[in-house]
């Protein structure tokens, strides 16, 4: 597929740290759902702290995989879907469409929901609920004016109650001892192993090691969302909106860059160190906070103890601090788990939409970008219909919901991982290129995805 070469324009200057906040709060919000709450927390309560070491590397290698992503289009004012379409062709687009709607098809964190809020209201699970959740989502999408900061507004306020509620959580219930093993599982000491404990599912743990962050091409969002924030050359595409209460915005999917010349490597610089300060403060510290916290609350409340499988260790939690404390807190422990769960469902279904809207744009001249707020709505109702049919057939456990889209999702990121380097090394020039530190650590991220999904295949099939 040919498309136009890059137009050219000034680059604008960065503003202030304060004023950059925004896309790592969605970025944050897709994990809090899956490898946060779910994952991570279910392996503590089933092997201990051994293992939490796993989430920590998990997400630093994202991290480093996200500013990559966010390299090219801050440079280009593009997503690295049209980078690399430029490279691939036609491909590449409907590589990206698939790999992101096959994955994210299976609705393990509405499913989630739905069970905790049944336990909530002391109810039996039905199908009915989750596709209650589902439909509810798509109304809250279908009459948010601009699409991009209904997600940021939702998840920031979900964010800003969740994390200090999980943070109380822990310091009141966590003792000395506690931390302890804390600090000793984040260096992989465990309770009689080091690093992986015997009997641990290879299947689960690479599942939990793709969602610590967002996992899977959700962390291609990171390209969209500096685009619709306006960062860096970013600042010259159009924002998607809604079709009834949206005012319409020019989208633009060609990018433009800016002469590489020493104001302008200047001015970059600045924009790099201060959204890798963003990312660093929002993604990758409040998630691994928040991972090990909510796996030292497993740990402390069910570890040993549970006599359940799947989700029903969020439950087992919430009687545990409610036997410790009083009906109040395991009450208040289900509500933020379910709220939290719910919006990183709707916040999925929002960054997978976009993908596939960008990609759907990308594999033919027949998709026009006038259309894409059109587009978006259709694969975000298309993405809803798959999920009630699958809870009509029958599917209902969460985790092994959450598993099967995770190990498809590790598969995936091991592909764009290598893409997304190998298109910053020979599409930029070299003054904004990744130095070697970074194309070491993300040369090291694509090899492990890599080996532990061929292992994982291997392992499931003989």
């Amino acid at each position: 597929m040919s498309l136009p070469a890059l137009k050219k324009a000034s680059l604008p200057k960065a503003p202030p740290l304060v004023k950059l906040l925004g896309p790592s709060f969605i970025l944050l919000g897709l994990g809090l759902g899956s490898g946060e709450l779910i994952l991570w927390p279910y392996l503590a309560s089933q092997y201990g702290l051994g293992i939490i070491w796993g989430a920590v590397l998990g997400i630093t290698l994202q991290f480093f995989i996200n500013m990559e992503i966010a390299r090219y289009t801050l440079v280009t004012g593009e997503s690295v879907f049209v980078g690399l379409t430029r490279k691939l062709g036609g491909i590449s687009p409907i590589w990206f469409i698939f790999s992101t709607l096959i994955p994210w098809m299976w609705p393990g964190i509405a499913a989630s929901a739905a069970t905790l809020l049944a336990a909530l209201f002391g109810i039996s699970y039905t199908p009915i609920i989750p596709i209650g959740l589902l439909l509810a989502i798509g109304v809250i999408y279908t009459l948010g004016p601009v699409i991009y900061k209904t997600q940021e507004t939702l998840q920031r306020l979900i964010i800003i109650i969740g994390v200090p509620f999980i943070f109380g959580l822990a310091i009141y219930f966590a003792g000395p001892s506690d931390w302890e093993a804390l600090g000793r599982g984040v260096l992989g000491f465990g309770s009689h192993f080091w690093l992986v404990p015997a009997g641990i599912s290879a299947t689960t743990f690479l599942a939990a090691f793709a969602y610590a962050g967002a996992g899977g091409n959700l962390n291609l969002g990171q390209s969209l969302y500096i685009k619709e924030k306006g960062y860096g050359m970013g600042k010259y595409s159009g924002r998607l909106t809604s079709f009834l209460t949206g005012k319409k915005e020019d989208v633009s999917l060609i990018g433009t860059t800016f002469e590489m010349n020493q104001k302008n490597v200047s001015l970059f610089k600045d924009w790099w160190r201060k959204i890798n300060i963003e990312h660093a403060v929002v993604f990758w510290a409040t998630g691994a906070t928040t991972m090990l916290l909510l796996a030292l609350l497993a740990y402390i409340t069910v570890f040993e103890k549970s006599s359940t499988s799947g989700i029903n260790f969020v439950i087992e939690e919430a009687h545990a601090m409610t036997a410790l404390v009083g009906p109040a807190v395991g009450v208040l422990f289900l509500s933020v788990a379910t709220v939290m769960l719910f919006f990183t469902q709707f916040s999925v279904f929002g960054t997978t939409s976009r993908i596939m809207t960008e990609n759907l744009l990308l594999a033919s001249s027949a998709f026009k970008t006038k259309h894409a707020g059109n587009y978006f709505y259709f694969f975000l109702w298309l993405q809803i219909l798959l999920g009630i049919i699958v809870f009509l057939l029958g599917f209902k456990e969460p985790l092994t919901l959450v598993i099967i889209g995770a190990v498809l999702n590790a598969f995936s990121m091991f592909i764009y991982t290598g893409l997304v380097l190998w298109l910053n090394k020979t599409s930029l020039k070299k003054a904004v290129q990744p130095n070697r530190f970074r194309t070491s650590i993300v040369s090291v991220a694509f090899l492990f995805y890599g080996g532990f999904s061929l292992y994982t295949i291997i392992d499931r099939l003989f």
